[in-house]
């Protein structure tokens, strides 16, 4: 049970490194909610071959976006980050013709798939995952 004034939202403790006491970490999501935040993270992998990432993202949020205000921020950020990653690619595709896009497209690609990872890792965690060099298409 919990102690007079302890708030409920900080029921999981952990022992804190400079006390021999623990201290509140709060449970952002259920683990349901985590599955599907990572679903929004890593389903631009599927889609991405046919240059359409934001598809899958884009499919989380309209299933599992209005059940839950936390799927909902980690499906938007990730398909604002897939949009972004489509319009990079096809100006590197396109800068390839002055031989700056070689260097370009890897970036991107790289960009892409560790920005992606992290983004799983952090929904996963039950943490907030803000991308890199993302144009905010859609607002949470």
């Amino acid at each position: 049970m919990f102690e007079p004034g302890q708030d409920p939202r900080f029921a999981h403790t952990v022992p804190s490194a400079a006390s021999s006491s623990t201290r509140p970490m709060p449970l952002a999501a259920s683990t349901t909610e985590r599955n599907w935040a990572v679903g929004a993270h890593l389903s631009g992998f599927i889609a991405a071959w046919l240059a359409l990432g934001f598809l899958g993202p884009l499919t989380v949020l309209l299933v599992a976006g209005n059940s839950s205000a936390y799927v909902r921020r980690h499906a938007i950020e990730a398909v604002n980050f897939n949009l972004s990653v489509l319009i990079y690619a096809a100006v590197s595709t396109a800068l390839l013709f002055v031989l700056v896009g070689f260097l370009l497209l890897p970036l991107v690609g790289l960009l892409y798939a560790v920005a992606s990872v992290l983004g799983a890792v952090a929904a996963s965690r039950g943490a907030e995952f803000r991308y890199p060099l993302s144009i905010r298409f859609l607002k949470a």
